[in-house]
C-alpha cells in the first residue's frame, strides 16, 4: 500500500509541475522570487517535449507501481494521462512541439504582461 502512495504521490508532483510550467508566470506576478524556480522549470519542460525524452518521474512513478503489483505504463507522463484525453491519436512529435510552443507562448506573454506592466510604473 505504501508503494502505491508513493507512486501517486509522484503522479500528484508530476502533474503540478507541469501546471507550475505552464501557469508558474502567474505566480512571479504575485512573488518575484518565484521567477528563479519557474524559469529553469520551463527550460526543463521545454526540453522535455522538445528533445522526445520522458521525465524522470516517469520512471520513477512506474517502479513504485511495479513494487505495488500494480502495471507501469509506457510512454511519458503526458502521453499516458493527458493525451487520451486531449489526442485520441497518440504522442507525435507534431504534438510535442506544439505543446512546447504552447508553454513558450503561455509565459512569453506572462512574462511580457508583467513586463509591460512594471515599465510602465
Amino acid at each position: 500500500m505504501a508503494y502505491q502512495w508513493a507512486a501517486d504521490a509522484v503522479l500528484l508532483v508530476h502533474g503540478v509541475f507541469i501546471l507550475f510550467v505552464l501557469l508558474g508566470a502567474c505566480l512571479v506576478w504575485r512573488w518575484r522570487w518565484v521567477l528563479w524556480l519557474h524559469l529553469p522549470a520551463v527550460a526543463w519542460g521545454v526540453y522535455i517535449e522538445l528533445s522526445g525524452n520522458i521525465c524522470p518521474l516517469t520512471p520513477w512513478e512506474n517502479h513504485l507501481r511495479g513494487l505495488a503489483g500494480q502495471a507501469g505504463y509506457s510512454g511519458g507522463f503526458i502521453e499516458h494521462y493527458l493525451l487520451p484525453a486531449i489526442y485520441p491519436a497518440g504522442l507525435t512529435s507534431q504534438i510535442q512541439w506544439l505543446l512546447a510552443g504552447i508553454v513558450i507562448a503561455v509565459n512569453g506573454l506572462a512574462y511580457g504582461l508583467l513586463w509591460w506592466r512594471r515599465s510602465r510604473l
